[in-house]
């Protein structure tokens, strides 16, 4: 039965993709789905980039352990954060002006906004090194589920998973990504209410599980009793910067950001921060309330011998088989729907930015896509490669780099982004100055963590403090420097001042 389901998942999800394939014939179809992306296509497109198999199995099983039921917090923030406040603040403008400077990804932005080349190869840089190896990661959370699951090698999961994403992300491009991604979003929302019921009910119901998670105690975190189901848990500094990583930290990143750039219209943009908000709020909030009992399960679990990744799939091994069928299609989805989307924001950007921008500047559109296509298959195949390097080697370089690729892609392009939609004075030198800083400090605290004070030397805390200090560094350095060209920044900013006719219901008109 497991597999039959699996079998008709993999089946519709390539048949999209070549669905699609009639709507994928030029850069703007292939990496924007034309910019005519509604509202329901682009909100679960955003929420299914956002959650990954990373936050279902790693980051809930870790927080939830560490944090007890005030890891909910974490989703909570996602949703109002890195949602609600993301697409109300950024949306918009985002889809305003990259249409009016006609870039396709946020490296070909900063190169336009800022009339700078060199600007848009360094960040295409950053991107490169930081998506990447970040993409192997997204692998690791299926090796316990799908041996739990199916008693099959994770090698084989690896290269199923990659194999299916290449086949569709090539076939149909964007579209066939945002459509596959309503379909995996669909099943994480009823997945995700489902194994929440189902790990609660093993325990007695709601109020019996919050009764025992009250009742653990480890006086090597708090002697408090019942700090692990209490309001904020047992250390609200660090949760802090739990919630500031995993939901300020969309604003910079390229994958997420470039969501917005295929918004259909105006209403698509108020449809979908309520729906992107929601499905946050289910999905992210789910995952971390999961989490937070996870200490129900101790004697069960060897954190010492097997990591915080063994939490969830502990948690959920008991389940029927249905529901653990459930479970690998729903952390299968998260994966497979944040892959595809890495992988084109990568593969779009090294073409666009990189090899036209600076190679082969004549290439035509056929090539473009031509050239994305096969960089998409490149990546995979990379990110796939590491996965299984580092599973047969043991290899702990790149699961230390997946920690902080977060703090440095957001570290470095949160701040000059945000910046460059709303304020002229911005100016190009800020805009390297928090390049380095972002991605400088998160390289620091991978490769020399000793010279970092002790509350950066975690990755969490230092990639938030990365992205907070650059939404100051950006204004500082831009008053300090001399002002950017009037007439450039006039022309960026002149795509806000044109008019449109709206309903009076949007608007009251003037007697």
């Amino acid at each position: 039965m497991k597999v039959v389901i699996l079998i008709i998942y993999f089946a519709v999800l390539i048949g999209i993709g070549l669905y699609c394939r009639k709507n994928s014939t030029d850069v703007n179809g292939f990496v924007l789905g034309g910019r005519s992306v509604g509202p329901w296509l682009t909100a679960f497109a955003y929420g299914t980039s956002y959650f990954s198999a990373v936050v279902f199995v790693g980051y809930a099983g870790q927080f939830g352990w560490r944090y007890g039921i005030a890891a909910t917090w974490a989703g909570i923030g996602n949703a109002i954060i890195g949602s609600l406040m993301a697409w109300a603040i950024l949306g918009r403008r985002t889809r305003i002006m990259t249409q009016h400077l006609d870039s396709a990804t946020m490296p070909q932005f900063f190169g336009k906004r800022f009339g700078s080349d060199a600007l848009k190869i360094a960040s295409s840089a950053i991107i490169f090194v930081f998506l990447i190896p970040y993409t192997a990661s997204l692998y690791n959370g299926l090796s316990r589920l799908f041996g739990m699951a199916f008693h099959i090698d994770y090698s084989v999961c690896i290269i199923l998973m990659a194999v299916l994403t290449a086949v569709y992300v090539i076939a149909g491009g964007y579209m066939a990504t945002a459509i596959n991604d309503f379909i995996q979003g669909i099943i994480m929302l009823v997945g995700i209410v489902v194994i929440i019921i189902a790990v609660l009910e093993s325990k007695g119901g709601l109020m019996a599980a919050m009764d025992g998670l009250a009742k653990v105690t480890d006086e090597s975190v708090s002697t408090t009793p019942g700090i692990f189901n209490s309001f904020l848990g047992p250390d609200p500094l660090n949760l802090m910067f739990v919630v500031i990583l995993t939901s300020l930290g969309t604003w910079g990143l390229p994958q997420m950001v470039q969501k917005f750039y295929a918004i259909k219209d105006e209403g698509a943009v108020k449809k979908g921060t309520a729906i992107s908000t929601l499905f946050a709020l289910v999905v992210a909030g789910g995952c971390y309330f999961l989490g937070g009992f996870g200490r129900l399960f101790s004697d069960q679990i060897d954190i010492a011998a097997n990591g915080y990744d063994s939490v969830i799939p502990t948690m959920l091994e008991n389940l029927s088989p249905g529901l653990i069928a459930l479970v690998v299609i729903l952390v299968l989805s998260a994966s497979m729907s944040t892959l595809s989307s890495l992988v084109i924001a990568s593969s779009s950007t090294l073409t666009i930015d990189f090899i036209k921008g600076t190679i082969r500047k004549d290439m035509d559109d056929k090539s473009q896509v031509f050239m994305i296509r096969g960089f998409i298959l490149v990546f995979i195949a990379i990110s796939a490669a590491i996965a299984l390097i580092q599973y047969k080697s043991s290899v702990t370089f790149i699961a230390q780099l997946m920690g902080i690729s977060w703090g440095a892609l957001a570290g470095a392009f949160l701040a000059p982004f945000l910046y460059a939609l709303y304020w002229k004075g911005t100016t190009k030198l800020s805009c390297w100055v928090c390049f380095i800083w972002g991605a400088g400090i998160m390289m620091i605290d991978m490769l020399a963590k000793p010279l970092l004070p002790k509350i950066m030397q975690s990755p969490i805390n230092c990639g938030a403090i990365a992205m907070m200090a650059g939404l100051v560094i950006v204004p500082i350095v831009s008053w300090a420097t001399p002002k950017p060209d009037p007439v450039m920044v006039d022309e960026c900013f002149a795509c806000y001042e044109k008019k449109t006719t709206v309903p009076m219901r949007e608007a009251l008109g003037e007697d």
